[in-house]
């Protein structure tokens, strides 16, 4: 019962699998990483990673419409990273081109010194399962809704944005997996090289089958609460630039139900968790900026022993070095090699240890054609007896291009590879393409296809195939 990581974030699922922001930009845009591992119940985001990795979760397939699967989405139970966004973060868009061109067209909903921009996609799938010998299809409705608030005050800035799907089965059998999420950004412009920022959110999604941690034979998968909040502050000391962050996460698990209609409640895997980190560059030129940086945090579960008898709560820290660069307006990312470690109460459990590869890059060769590509490494608890968790590496890619000027495509890869300390390592491969026909500014019709192999240790492998046709709705 696992799926992996290294290629494109997870991209049918996702667990709080997001959506892409704009009808007609989200082809046009990088991704920002995914994955995910259902078991999204933070203390998440990956262990020394960069979390403004635009692959580190390619776009899922769902509802229809090839979705952005930013890392906050595709969070797993990674203990020693919550901090999410990049430190010293370089702008994630390159020649977004119709993007841009919509924030200064009028479009949105003026509420006061805000603007509104929401999109809702209903779309039409149909989905087919092979595992074990077994095929299972199902055709389902799925709505979709998101937008953006922006304030447009002359100092500091508030960003809210939000998203949620919702499925109904018209035929077939197959879980219909609800998930929502809420954030809010306050950038505060404390002075010319001092900025703050605070953040919080709150996220919902359904834990997914194929997910380590994952009730076996359950019909439906326990729901997963997060809750967020954190503070950073910025501030450049000439060629020297310095952030400092604190995050804090609280996850809460419900309840897995089974066909004899018992259940399994799973609250002993409630937990808060909080988190440090310090980041350090030096400007060897506008466009080369070396960095170090150290993580230290600590996850502590409600229940002192879970349901097997083990003290899960946990002391986790790491540290990276990498160069972000800034080549030019067509390219620039960031690329970091580090050391992740956590060291759980019980001394049965063994502590868990990773070489961390963490990176974005940004490419576009011509105006309309872009590339993105993106590696996160991720440390995860285990809810098994005996079991302290697991390093997941992900890898993603994606490539869009402005066919015409009202049709934009996309092609997305990735592969998840999971390596457990005293179990069979695994991999998940994933592929995708997609259609944005922009009918008028109000109008998008989209068309996804999607491919998703997972090889299961111990298990039967399974293929799953996701096709759709929507309708977006935005302003």
């Amino acid at each position: 019962m696992i799926p992996t990581s290294l290629l494109a974030g997870r991209f049918f699922r996702q667990r709080m699998p997001a959506t892409l922001l704009l009808a007609t930009a989200v082809l046009a845009q990088p991704w920002p990483s995914f994955a995910q591992s259902p078991d999204m119940a933070l203390p998440d985001t990956p262990a020394t990673t960069n979390p403004s990795a635009p692959g580190a979760g390619a776009s899922p397939l769902r509802g229809g419409m090839l979705q952005e699967a930013p890392l906050e989405d595709s969070q797993a139970d990674d203990l020693n990273q919550l901090i999410d966004g990049a430190q010293n973060p370089v702008e994630t868009g390159i020649d977004t081109g119709d993007e841009a061109n919509r924030r200064d067209d009028g479009s949105g909903i003026r509420l006061g010194t805000f603007t509104l921009r929401p999109t809702i996609n209903q779309s039409i799938n149909s989905e087919t399962t092979k595992s074990g010998g077994i095929k299972t299809t199902r055709s389902y409705l799925a709505t979709t809704a998101n937008g953006t608030l922006t304030s447009d005050w002359g100092r500091h800035q508030l960003t809210v944005s939000g998203e949620g799907t919702y499925e109904r089965n018209v035929s077939g059998r197959g879980s219909t997996d609800p998930e929502g999420r809420l954030d809010a950004d306050l950038r505060l412009d404390l002075s010319g090289n001092t900025t703050g920022h605070i953040t919080g959110g709150y996220a919902f999604e359904r834990e997914d089958t194929g997910d380590p941690n994952a009730v076996s034979g359950a019909t439906t998968q326990a729901g997963v609460n997060r809750y967020t909040g954190g503070a950073s502050l910025e501030r450049d000391f000439g060629v020297l630039r310095g952030t400092a962050t604190l995050a804090a996460t609280r996850t809460t698990y419900g309840t897995a139900r089974f066909a004899d209609g018992s259940s399994l409640s799973l609250s002993d895997r409630d937990r808060t968790a909080v988190e440090g980190r310090v980041r350090l560059g030096y400007e060897l030129s506008p466009a080369l900026i070396p960095f170090i940086e150290a993580s230290l945090g600590r996850a502590v579960y409600d229940a002192r022993r879970d349901a097997s008898g083990y003290e899960r709560s946990s002391i986790s820290y790491g540290g990276r070095g990498g160069l972000q660069f800034d080549l030019s307006e067509k390219l620039r990312g960031e690329l970091g090699i580090g050391y992740a470690t956590v060291d759980y109460e019980d001394s049965r459990l063994a502590a868990l240890n990773a070489l961390t590869l963490d990176g974005t890059i940004f490419w576009s060769p011509h105006r309309g054609t872009d590339v993105d590509l993106g590696l996160r490494t991720t440390l995860q608890d285990a809810a098994t007896a005996g079991a302290s968790g697991w390093s997941e590496y992900l890898l993603t890619a994606g490539l869009s291009h402005q066919i015409l000027n009202n049709l934009t495509g996309r092609l997305t890869a990735s592969a998840t590879r999971r390596d457990f300390p005293s179990a069979t390592d695994e991999t998940d491969w994933q592929a995708g393409a997609g259609l944005i026909w922009s009918v008028n500014r109000y109008f998008d019709a989209t068309a996804n296809v999607g491919y998703e192999h997972t090889a299961n240790a111990g298990g039967a492998d399974s293929n799953l195939w996701r096709v759709g046709l929507g309708l977006s709705l935005k302003r």
